[in-house]
């Protein structure tokens, strides 16, 4: 009798186990992602953001197979390939040429880390936001062509005096959500740049995080873009947000350009237990062989140290 009743029980949580897993499983989709939940055992590796050669692969004097080649010389983990310097953006390339800047960077021994468009969530016409929507959705997936995780884009430039921040955020939300959940058919997080543009601090960071909360959303942190108060404090605050990096050679103190402690910079991110790559972009004038090639060496020797 004992026997049978043993049976009887154990059957029974067979029938029931597959609802509790179902549910179950149901009910993690659903959550958004906490970023605060990280480990605390930090992974660093190095890519290089395209646009450090803006100049030569707009001029047509460099091409993306020429940068390929040179990261694989310097060493980078991987590449940021901006959508700027595919042909004739903003129209998607070819399969062709995808799967071949693909293979190449493969072969080479480079992850393609990301990529990123230019777009306006900001503009108050809503044709013009609906356009750059489909863009970004275009775009979305030539990510998940190339094997890229992330596509970068960014809050938008216009501040129409009629409409007040939270008004502008308010469209800016929906429209970014419209993406994020394309993002995530295809595999691919949508991540905003702060670019001190109509996102300037870390509370417009947080705030817009917040507001689309979405697990396939996140922040790419623009070491050199938050212009106003202290730098290192608002990274420190919005460090557990980021889904990838732009670290930059140089940093904004109270609005002053100055060199960016990349020692004290790295241990921000190291003690927030972010795993990933941390691109480089280099911007000014010079050569860009040289200027990236000299600060990819200043980040080598800070990871070291930090």
């Amino acid at each position: 009798m004992k026997n049978e009743t043993t049976r009887r029980v154990f059957v029974k949580s067979l029938m029931i186990a597959p609802a509790i897993g179902t549910f179950g499983m149901e009910s993690i989709n659903k959550q958004v992602i906490n970023f605060e939940d990280k480990s605390k055992k930090s992974k660093l590796k190095t890519s290089l953001n395209a646009y450090s050669f803006s100049g030569p692969l707009t001029d047509k004097s460099m091409n993306l197979d020429d940068l390929l080649d040179y990261c694989a010389e310097q060493n980078f983990d991987g590449v940021d390939l901006t959508g700027y310097f595919f042909p004739n953006y903003p129209q998607v390339p070819t399969d062709e040429y995808i799967y071949h800047i693909k293979r190449k960077a493969h072969l080479l021994g480079l992850e393609i880390t990301g990529t990123g468009i230019r777009n306006d969530y900001t503009n108050p016409d809503p044709e013009k936001r609906k356009a750059d929507v489909q863009m970004i959705k275009n775009w979305i997936e030539v990510a998940s062509k190339l094997g890229a995780p992330i596509i970068r884009v960014f809050a938008g430039v216009l501040r129409p005096k009629e409409y007040t921040w939270d008004q502008i955020a308010d469209w800016m939300v929906k429209d970014i959500r419209e993406c994020v959940e394309y993002g995530k058919k295809h595999g691919v997080i949508v991540a905003i740049q702060n670019h001190n543009d109509f996102i300037q601090t870390a509370d417009d960071v947080v705030k817009i995080i917040k507001m689309v909360n979405m697990e396939w959303f996140g922040l790419i942190l623009d070491t050199g873009s938050y212009q106003h108060g202290d730098p290192y404090e608002q990274i420190a605050r919005t460090v557990q947000y980021a889904v990838n990096w732009q670290v930059k050679e140089n940093i904004y103190v109270d609005g002053i350009e100055v060199k960016t402690d990349l020692k004290r910079l790295f241990k921000i991110i190291k003690e927030s237990g972010y795993r990933g790559h941390i691109p480089i972009e280099t911007l000014g004038k010079g050569d860009p062989k040289e200027k990236v090639s000299k600060f990819m060496k200043e980040v080598q020797q800070a990871l070291k140290e930090a």
